[in-house]
Parts: structure tokens; sequence; C-alpha cells
């Protein structure tokens, strides 16, 4: 192939790879503890089909593509594939999307990211391979994997990715003065933190934040849909948590857990073991402080008023160590400050 066609060739690959990634994105929250994938079928510069993993069990985002593409009458055979994660080669809860691809006799497959289980990693590219497939690997496969970084943690970890969020004031403090009924944040920020909610499928308090504030925990999106109740996890030295708590007697009951007496390592183990795979620390501070003194904490979201409270108690408690960030983003979200950072 001459450098031209090489280099239009790669082009395309590109252009058809982010659309993908666009797709995959629309799956956030919806296929834990699944990757997100998306999927776009092409015949010469055409696309013919499109498609993403929509939930957990459902169908992956290549039969997604396959079947929108016969649904609109194309020929799928002689296609080439873009898909953002290698094609799975195992019978899982369903079958195998590399099966699918040498039934239909695609011609190509052009996928970002490798899977990142030892046992199926570059197992793909030998079978469709094998098959007579022409398979390229690698292009925006950074993109591609940071998309998925709590499946492909707790894939190869079986520990869940744990987001730790707090909101603070500018002086560190996590509470208004007693008699102030006015949140700490606004209410832009308190959406973004129910999408932090959806982005999870398990979300942490201590007991005291649960006796206190009696959240609900529930994910609150007017117009979306779609979304499983992720689990409501309370730690608790006591066990004495009122039964009258929401998170005991409103509908989702049955999602929350309640572990006593045990250390936060063991809890976010045992949560992996359960199939979750990202976790969202909501509080309080001394369970934040033990999460990043454990080195538990991969990513933070710090919610920043612009306000002095002068209360107590402070954020975290003392730390034996600094935590340092890396990709680091601010945004302005109604007048705070929105610090998102990867340990």
């Amino acid at each position: 192939m001459g450098k031209a066609l090489h280099d239009k060739r790669s082009e395309m690959d590109r252009r058809y790879l982010r659309r993908a990634l666009e797709l995959a994105r629309l799956g956030a929250g919806l296929t834990l503890p699944n990757p997100r994938v998306g999927a776009v079928l092409v015949h010469g510069s055409t696309i013919i089909g499109e498609g993403y993993h929509r939930r957990a069990g459902g169908p992956h985002a290549e039969v997604e593509a396959v079947a929108e593409a016969k649904k609109r009458g194309h020929e799928v055979a002689g296609a080439t594939l873009y898909v953002t994660l290698e094609p799975c080669s195992t019978q899982g809860r369903t079958p195998p999307c590399t099966g699918l691809i040498l039934r239909e006799k695609i011609a190509r497959v052009v996928f970002a990211a490798t899977d990142p289980n030892p046992v199926h990693a570059g197992a793909a590219m030998r079978l469709l391979g094998a098959g007579g497939v022409e398979v390229s690997n690698g292009i925006l496969a950074e993109e591609a994997t940071a998309l998925n970084r709590d499946f492909n943690w707790w894939i190869v970890r079986k520990r869940p990715w744990v987001v730790g969020k707090i909101a603070l004031s500018l002086d560190g403090r996590i509470t208004t003065p007693a008699g102030d009924d006015r949140w700490l944040t606004s209410p832009e920020a308190r959406r973004v933190a129910h999408e932090l909610r959806w982005e999870a499928d398990a979300i942490l308090v201590g007991a005291e934040t649960a006796r206190q504030d009696n959240p609900r925990l529930t994910v609150r999106l007017p117009g979306r849909r779609g979304k499983v109740q992720p689990w409501r996890v309370v730690t608790t030295r006591s066990g004495s948590l009122p039964r009258t708590l929401h998170l005991f007697t409103d509908r989702y009951r049955d999602r929350t857990l309640v572990f006593q007496g045990r250390p936060l390592t063991e809890i976010v183990a045992a949560l992996g073991e359960l199939g979750v795979s990202h976790l969202l620390i909501e509080g309080g501070g001394r369970i934040l402080t033990e999460a990043f003194a454990s080195g538990l904490v991969n990513e933070v979201t710090f919610f920043i008023a612009p306000a002095v409270m002068g209360t107590a108690p402070r954020a975290l408690e003392e730390l034996e160590r600094p935590i340092r960030l890396r990709e680091v983003s601010y945004a302005e979200v109604g007048g705070d400050i929105l610090c998102r950072g990867v340990v």
C-alpha cells in the first residue's frame, strides 16, 4: 500500500473510531460491570450500521451495529467493523462477538483498546486472523482505555475503581453553621453530584453521615432512564442505625448494604466480589480519610464553594503523607469549582 493510501486509510480509521467512542459514551453508567463499547460498521466510505452496549446482559455493540445494518437493508459481508474494545472471544451472558464477525464474513476489524483481561487479551486478533479477517488495533487506544478505567481496574484486580467525592468551603469545612439552612454548594454542583452517582454502581457513606443527613443516595436526573439504582453502602462501627432512615424504608431498601465493624479495605474488596466496579464514596470526612490513608482512592472529585464556614469538622483528618494528583481538571459549576484528578 502506497503512503498516500496508507495515510488516507489511517485518517478514515481515526474518524470512524472517534464516532465509535462517541457511541460508547452513551452507555456511561448503564453497562457496569461491563465496559462501555461503541461500534461502527462501514462499507466503502458509508456507515451502514452503528451500535453501543446499552446494559449488562444486553447485546454487545458489535451485535447492535450488525443488526442496524441489516435492518436498513445493507449487506454486511465485506464490511469493516470499527469497535472501541477488542471483540469478546468467549461465551458469557451473550455469545462471543468473534463468532458473529466470522459468520457475517466481515472483512476487516479495527479495534482501539485490547481487552484488559489477561485470559482474553489478544485472542480476538488470533481467532479472526485465523479466519481470514484483516485485523488492526491500537488507534485511539489511550482514549478508549481511559473510557473504561473502572472496568479495566476491576477486571484485573477484582476491586472497584474508587472515586472520593466531597463538598467543602474555602477553609476546608464540610458543614454550614448551626441555623444556616443553605446548602454548601449550588444547585448546579448538586446536579453534577448526581451525574457522579449515575456513573457509579455503588455509593458509600459512613454511619454518621447516614444518621445526620438521612440521605437517599438515589440518582435523580430528570429525563434519564435505564439506570439500575446503585448499591447504597453504609459502614458502621456500632451497628446502631435508625431503622427509620430512608435507606431502610424507601422503594430501594433492598439495594442497601450495611457493613459493621469491618475496615474499609475489606468492604471495598467485598464489593468487588459482588461485581461492583465503580464505587463513589460520598462521606463523611472520616471515611474519606480512611480511604485515602488505605490507598483505596483512584480518583477525586472535590466541589469547592466560594465561602468561609469556620465550622467543625474539617473535610479530612490528618494524613501521614500527601496525595498528589495527575490529569487534573477544573470547572466552574454554578459558582463553585469542581476539581477532578486521578491519584
